[in-house]
This record gives structure tokens, C-alpha cells and sequence, in this order.
């Protein structure tokens, strides 16, 4: 069994306990916050306030989850990687690229895996969509859009005196959009440049709570990011769409669960409807972060990288970053040459 201890025990938390416990291969071995109130619920496995001593007393511990404030990811990461654990980190994996950066240096150093959340690419009608992508099923690409469109009204943030804030949370992008434009870095590769604005419009937050932005790829496609917490009254949509020569494709819903459209080249109607129906059956599939543990359990074994690595935790911080310096100067931000 490969032994798992989480740091951090607030809402997602629960996510990655269910996951230990439902993949092949794992075992909750420890849990860790420093409030000593959100560990009196804990029962079957120690518990700890403080996270180095964990790591001095608990040799059984193979991997750390790092589920507490995003500001304190990157600290947390270098101490468990200094320990010789592996690290799955929760996203984002940092609120800066020198962060992320740091972090990918001590996981090598130390000869630790790293892996970050990003669970959206395990769901159902996305994995279809990526099998399409790589069978060239759209031709060339034209362009591509990501829209997360929630509300988190003034309740949400108010909950905790770090959200919202520049220095644990970050704003719309770093914390609600950063799953989608995971998946359209995925999907469509690397960012060569970005123009975009960002405002703090409705909620008394230091972050900004609606964000827009226009990219080009470095393969010459285009596309449109909108991120807001803003809608009013509840959460309407998160999507992600690509268009291209002989294919488009949008996968919606209020989490991007459901194929919305799906024309292609080729594909006949009873083709669609059966694909259709089969996402229908399962819109969610096996958990996410189940996928995740039951990697890194795989990795571990197979000494490999895990399938979402700190490279691929990076490369959205690293959009999100030139998304707000070019709203801030009101320049193009170039990536990549």
C-alpha cells in the first residue's frame, strides 16, 4: 500500500480522503492542520498540529496532500520534498511562476514526484474530446474558448480571512478558472502571447473577480478566455469549446460535463447520439482525484512521472500571470517568441 497523509483539513479535504479510500493501492495514514478543532472529527490514524513534526514521527508516510491555502503551497512543498515524500499539491500548485518553479527544483532535488490537482481532465466527455483532438479530427485549428461563468458572492469570500487575497488565494483565474484553462492549455498547447483586461467590479476582494482575455497559440489558433464570479444569482456555465476546420466542439454545462455540440467531418448523426448518450450515462465519471491518487500510487510503482506533473501545474500560472500583467499595463504580453 502506498501511504498518504493530508495537510490542510478544510472542504477539499474531504475529496482527497474519499479518493484514499476509494483507490487501488492507497491508505490514509495521516491527517495534519493547525487548528487542532478541524482534527477532533478524525478517528483511525494520528493526527497532527504541526507538519515537519509528522514527517520526523510518521516514517510510514510515502506522500503528502497539500490541501491548505494556495499562498502556502510552495513552502509545504519544499518541506515535504526535503523529507522524501512524494507530493500531490492541490491547485493551483503556487500563485506565481518563481513559486511553481521552486517547487519543480526541490521535487527533483530531492528525487520526490510532484503532482497537482487538475482533475478536469479526467472527465468523461473531455477524455472523448482529447481522443479527438490527437486523431486529428479537427483539422487545422482556427480557435478555442474557455468560460467559466460562477457566482461566489460576498458570503464565500468572507468565510475566511484568506480568500480573495493577493497572497493565499488569488482571484477569479487563480481560484475558480484555473481547471479550464488547464484543459485549454491542454488541448490546444502552448500560449505564445496574450492581451486582457481584469477588474474587481463586485466583490470587496483585493483580487479580481471577472477577467477577459484574448490568446494566441503558438500554433497560430486564437482563443477567448471570460472567467467571472459575478453571475448572479448561481453558478450558469463552465465551458470549453474548439473550433476547426472540419470539427467543433463544445463541452458545457454548469461544469463542463455535458457535450453541448459536437460536429465533425465524418461523423454520422447516430454516431453523435450514441457518443452523446454514452456521456449522458456518466456525465462524472470516476472521481477526479481519485484518478490523481490512483497515478501517483501507479507512479511510484512504476517510477515514472505522474500524468499531471509540476510542468503541467506551471504552465496555467504562468497564463494567469501574463493574463494580469497585461491588464495591468494594458500592453500584449508576449510568452513565447
Amino acid at each position: 500500500m502506498i501511504r498518504f497523509a493530508i495537510v490542510g483539513m478544510g472542504h477539499i479535504a474531504k475529496k482527497h480522503i474519499d479518493a484514499i479510500e476509494k483507490a487501488d493501492g492507497a491508505e490514509l495514514a495521516a491527517v495534519c492542520d493547525t487548528n487542532p478543532e478541524r482534527l477532533s472529527d478524525v478517528s483511525g490514524v494520528p493526527v497532527y498540529t504541526d507538519m515537519e513534526t509528522m514527517l520526523k514521527e510518521n516514517e510510514q508516510i510515502d506522500v503528502v496532500n497539500i490541501c491548505v491555502p494556495s499562498g502556502l503551497h510552495a513552502p509545504l512543498t519544499r518541506l515535504a520534498a526535503r523529507y522524501r515524500r512524494h507530493i500531490i499539491v492541490e491547485k493551483p500548485m503556487a500563485l506565481c511562476t518563481n513559486d511553481a518553479e521552486e517547487m519543480i527544483k526541490a521535487a527533483k532535488e530531492y528525487g520526490v514526484k510532484l503532482a497537482v490537482v487538475h482533475p478536469n481532465r479526467f472527465r468523461p466527455a473531455i477524455r472523448k474530446l482529447k481522443e479527438a483532438m490527437e486523431r486529428g479530427m479537427f483539422g487545422k485549428l482556427s480557435h478555442a474558448n474557455a468560460t467559466v461563468r460562477w457566482n461566489r458572492n460576498q458570503a464565500y469570500y468572507d468565510q475566511a480571512a484568506w480568500r480573495g487575497t493577493k497572497a493565499f488565494d488569488g482571484g477569479v483565474l487563480m481560484n475558480q478558472a484555473i481547471h479550464n484553462l488547464d484543459l485549454l492549455l491542454w488541448l490546444m498547447g502552448p500560449v505564445k502571447a496574450v492581451q486582457a483586461m481584469a477588474a474587481t467590479r463586485l466583490r470587496k476582494i483585493e483580487t479580481e473577480d471577472v477577467a477577459a482575455a484574448v490568446v494566441e497559440f503558438e500554433s497560430g489558433a486564437l482563443g477567448v478566455i471570460e472567467a467571472a464570479t459575478t453571475i448572479y444569482p448561481q453558478n450558469l456555465e463552465e465551458s470549453i469549446a474548439i473550433f476547426g476546420e472540419t470539427a467543433s466542439v463544445k463541452i458545457g454545462g454548469r461544469t463542463a460535463n455535458f457535450i453541448e455540440t459536437w460536429e465533425a467531418e465524418g461523423v454520422s448523426e447516430e454516431e453523435r447520439a450514441k457518443l452523446i448518450d454514452e456521456i449522458n450515462a456518466d456525465p462524472f465519471g470516476k472521481s477526479g482525484h481519485q484518478w490523481i491518487i490512483e497515478d501517483m500510487v501507479q507512479a511510484i510503482r512504476e517510477n515514472r512521472e505522474p500524468i499531471v506533473n509540476g510542468w503541467d501545474g506551471l504552465a496555467p500560472v504562468r497564463l494567469i500571470e501574463a493574463i494580469l500583467r497585461s491588464a495591468e499595463t494594458g500592453a500584449r504580453v508576449q510568452l513565447s517568441q
